[in-house]
């Protein structure tokens, strides 16, 4: 009888050591899932803020602003401010453009020739060093280039490389099959930077202006 009772005693102190060593590897599992997941969700986070941080939307209060009056898309102008300054209002490039768009002072005192002359102000290529000046022209440029040149590509072409060069390429047929669209850049340089600038305007799309768009402002 105690032979019995020994061996039934036996097998519930085994039946509740693999009961304990069960719950203690389920216990494990389940915390290592839970670490798992933590560390992704870590992951994604600082990533997410890492591709918010690449594309800032610095001076955002101008862009918008300008954009609207202008009925130019702000995620282009965003993009076309991180390719030409990369944000630096004190920005002159070696041929001589100057602030956040790279506005070049002749470009400037064309556009102040087609300004309303209600406007008393007399403006100067310095204030091009002024963020809500050169976002202001930078603006009204894209938007009279958007009218002339429709195709996105065309139109950031024609900011880099001048509408004269591109008003040529369209009337050429290795260049443009429509008079419209340039099915070639001829400028390698124009041709990587209008690339360059639409995928600039792709992740702004994203990350600011569509339904799935995080609420970060930066």
């Amino acid at each position: 009888m105690s032979r019995v009772s020994d061996s039934a005693r036996t097998r519930v102190h085994r039946m509740i050591a693999i009961r304990n060593r069960t719950l203690i590897v389920m216990a494990v599992v389940v915390i290592f899932a839970l670490i798992a997941y933590v560390c992704t969700l870590s992951m994604q986070k600082s990533s997410q803020q890492l591709e918010y941080a690449s594309y800032p939307r610095t001076y955002s209060e101008y862009v918008e602003l300008e954009a609207k009056e202008f009925h130019v898309e702000p995620a282009l102008v965003y993009a076309v401010i991180k390719q030409e300054s990369g944000f630096d209002p004190k920005c002159v490039s070696q041929a001589g453009a100057v602030g956040l768009m790279q506005i070049m002072p002749d470009t400037f005192s064309w556009m102040l020739s087609t300004m309303d002359k209600s406007d008393k102000k007399q403006y100067t290529t310095d204030d091009l060093y002024d963020p809500k000046v050169n976002i202001r022209f930078g603006c009204k440029y894209l938007a009279t280039l958007e009218k002339l040149f429709p195709n996105q590509s065309t139109t950031l072409a024609a900011y880099n490389a001048g509408m004269g060069n591109v008003s040529g390429w369209l009337k050429n047929k290795n260049y443009s099959a429509d008079g419209k669209t340039l099915k070639q850049i001829p400028f390698s340089e124009t041709r990587a930077y209008a690339k360059k600038v639409m995928d600039n305007y792709a992740q702004y799309k994203k990350l600011y202006y569509t339904h799935n768009s995080s609420s970060v402002t930066k």
